[in-house]
């Protein structure tokens, strides 16, 4: 079973137990914390944190609501995407993510962009060391700080929903060094594009990664001798 002992639980934080389980699970999730083979108990879980039951099974079955987990026989796991399921997600981003940049150019705050900034620093030194963890992480509060700045949130919600769907796919993607390159130029060009309050370029930047992706997943499930190039593109859309 995944690790589940550093879920922070603050008592009158201003948040239900569910909703703080919720978030936490989500970001473990985000994170690549919780894999493939992991199996998610309520009881396992609720006796670790020291708190009941109801709560966190109301967060697990909120995570299987939005696509998420999957409830199984021995528990909650992460669901097992074919390649029409991931395909439908990365057109769904395809459509919406370019306008969404576009606005989130205009929406982020001077603080939003400080961290955005500080994102593409950490992006870097995880490139540099060959660090997949890091850049995985930094790249996810790249993508948070700049959907959650979004004014539209039923937009924002939408990304984050079916962006989140494909997070096994994209932490295997950054195993691969060239890919790990592409993402951080990928960074590097939406961050000057927020920086220079520039929505055109950010669309065009989005929709090129947007495009690179689905071109490069239909190559790899084609067949081709290219799952490098297929794996480039898929994580190349994560910016």
């Amino acid at each position: 079973m995944a690790e589940t002992r550093s879920i922070s639980i603050v008592p009158g934080r201003g948040e239900s137990l569910r909703a703080q389980i919720y978030e936490d699970l989500r970001e473990k999730l985000r994170g690549g914390a919780i894999g493939p083979g992991d199996r998610l108990v309520d009881v396992s879980i609720a006796r670790s944190l020291g708190v009941s039951r109801m709560p966190v099974r109301e967060a697990l079955t909120q995570l299987v609501s939005e696509g998420h987990l999957v409830s199984t026989t021995r528990g909650f796991a992460l669901p097992e995407l074919a390649p029409e399921d991931i395909a439908d997600i990365f057109e769904v981003r395809r459509l919406l993510e370019p306008r969404a940049a576009a606005n989130a150019a205009r929406d982020l705050s001077e603080a939003d962009l400080d961290r955005l900034e500080a994102a593409v620093a950490s992006a870097e030194a995880a490139v540099a060391a060959g660090d997949v963890r890091l850049l995985a992480e930094a790249n996810a509060v790249f993508r948070a700080t700049w959907i959650a700045s979004l004014r539209n949130t039923r937009l924002a919600g939408t990304i984050e929903r079916f962006a989140d769907q494909v997070h096994v796919v994209r932490r295997e993607t950054l195993r691969d060094a060239g890919t790990r390159d592409i993402v951080l130029e990928g960074m590097r060009g939406i961050y000057a594009a927020f920086r220079a309050r520039d929505a055109l370029a950010a669309q065009d930047r989005m929709t090129r990664f947007m495009h690179d992706a689905e071109q490069s997943y239909a190559r790899l499930n084609r067949g081709e001798d290219c799952q490098a190039i297929g794996e480039t593109g898929l994580e190349a859309a994560d910016g």
